[in-house]
């Protein structure tokens, strides 16, 4: 059974959905459509999703909604924004459920480089460039 989450980008007054950009989730991507007459659609892979964040500013609690920050490593949007929206943190939490079976169907995982960049020896090179 595929899931899907469609919703609009609410004014921030009164939560009303009189805005041109629309969210669309499905297990396995984020599309985000902006605009009226020009329009811009940009997508972005679930396995590329590393970190969601929940946000609601004390206006988005009053009318129940909340902005949902998905960092990913996709190129064109390093940091999506889904804003305004009703149900956020259920969709926060299927966003990062989603995210992660995206990467165990992918076998794909995040990883940290802690010493990437670093200049251990002090002669303004970082050591990775010195062979």
């Amino acid at each position: 059974m595929s899931m899907e989450y469609v919703e609009r980008k609410r004014l921030l007054f009164l939560g009303l959905p009189w805005t041109f950009t629309k969210y669309t989730i499905k297990e396995d991507l984020i599309t985000v459509n902006t605009g009226l007459f020009s329009t811009r659609e940009n997508d972005c892979y679930m396995y590329k999703v590393q970190d969601v964040e929940l946000i609601i500013s004390l206006w988005e609690r009053i009318f129940g909604m909340g902005t949902i920050v998905c960092h990913t490593g996709d190129t064109t949007s390093p940091r999506l924004c889904i804003e305004h929206i009703k149900n956020a943190k259920a969709v926060k939490d299927f966003i990062l459920e989603a995210s992660e079976d995206a990467r165990m169907k992918r076998r794909t995982m995040n990883t940290l480089s802690i010493d990437a960049g670093m200049d251990l020896d002090g002669n303004g090179i970082p050591d990775a460039l010195e062979d």
